[in-house]
């Protein structure tokens, strides 16, 4: 089965979820959709040692009122990328993986890609591959309203629609540094139950539906 994504920043396990359903199908990941504030596109959320946190890209002001996702440029406003690697770090570095995942993720905040999109990509391919999944990830040709022949998860997945909205994802509990202080918080970034689970992130995900 294919399925249709929106382009994200270190997505919520929700999104994560999706990809095993495809199978031997394809994801493609949407990039002629016009580009909104306040989603998942350029934000994340993690959780620290107070609780959940928000991670927020910058991004280029256009010209125009509208701009699509694949032409939206990446600011380089407030030192973010020191700030996001900082704040990950903070927040994961006594868990069980993080020292051996930093390396992959560290040169994401370290090299300049122009475009968005094209970071948000990159960054979903390697998570992908340090989870285990083989979804193949290809970027949409053109903007569908109605979609022929796959799932469309775009509208369904974002800050605004709370994941209880979602009948098939149903939050299973995983190891979470801060959970004694805070209670488990379902959903956040998959960067969350990567660090704290690793190579078990593949059953968390499979038992998440």
């Amino acid at each position: 089965m294919n399925v249709l994504l929106s382009s994200a920043y270190l997505a919520p396990i929700q999104y994560y979820t999706k990809l095993p359903q495809c199978g031997s199908g394809t994801a493609y990941i949407e990039a002629w959709d016009n580009y909104t504030k306040q989603t998942y596109r350029n934000r994340c959320v993690i959780a620290d040692a107070n609780g959940p946190l928000a991670l927020t890209i910058p991004t280029e002001k256009t010209a125009e009122g509208k701009c699509l996702m694949r032409d939206i440029r990446i600011s380089d406003h407030g030192n973010w990328r020191h700030r996001h690697w900082n704040a990950l770090e903070a927040a994961y570095r006594h868990t069980p993986f993080f020292q051996y995942y930093e390396d992959d993720f560290r040169p994401f905040y370290e090299r300049k890609i122009p475009f968005l999109y094209d970071f948000n990509m990159q960054l979903t391919q390697l998570i992908c591959g340090l989870i285990g999944l083989d979804a193949l990830l290809k970027p949409t040709d053109e903007y569908q309203n109605n979609p022929d022949g796959m799932a469309d998860f775009r509208s369904l997945i974002t800050p605004k629609t709370s994941w209880e909205e979602d009948k098939e994802f149903r939050p299973m509990e995983y190891y979470q540094v801060f959970k004694e202080k805070h209670g488990f918080i379902p959903n956040l970034s998959i960067a969350d139950l990567l660090f704290n689970m690793g190579p078990e992130s593949i059953i968390i995900l499979n038992g998440n539906k």
